[in-house]
């Protein structure tokens, strides 16, 4: 049960391009926002749709899979840890926030001419 302790599991689109960085001390990391949708019925009966969005980091080889097959609007599973952090901005005024880091992603759905590829941090 250790493991259940921070985890978690999205399923959802991408919203754009992940943005692909080698850093100076020669890792790779790719950031990309994700949307989730739930739909129920409002108080009138309605059908209502909410979105929510998050932040996904994923590091080394896992970085370098999201970047080579993962496109805007490709459908996705992933599994990680839930982090919050906070930063200094340009202008001094502090930053928070919450980011998913990936340790497994899963392509659900094809995105152009790309093959369905699972993917797992290693």
């Amino acid at each position: 049960m250790r493991s259940l302790k921070n985890r978690i599991q999205l399923i959802g689109r991408l919203g754009k391009d992940p943005e692909f960085r080698l850093l100076d001390s020669g890792k790779h990391v790719v950031n990309f926002s994700m949307a989730t949708s739930d739909s129920y019925k409002n108080a009138a009966g309605e059908k209502t749709i909410e979105t929510q969005w998050h932040q996904i980091v994923a590091w080394g080889g896992l970085a370098e899979i999201a970047d080579k097959y993962l496109r805007k609007g490709s459908e996705v599973a992933v599994q990680g840890k839930l982090i919050h952090r906070s930063y200094e901005g340009p202008d001094g005024k502090k930053r928070y926030v919450t980011e998913v880091i990936a340790d497994e992603i899963l392509l659900l759905g094809k995105a152009g001419n790309q093959e369905t590829k699972p993917a797992q941090a290693g």
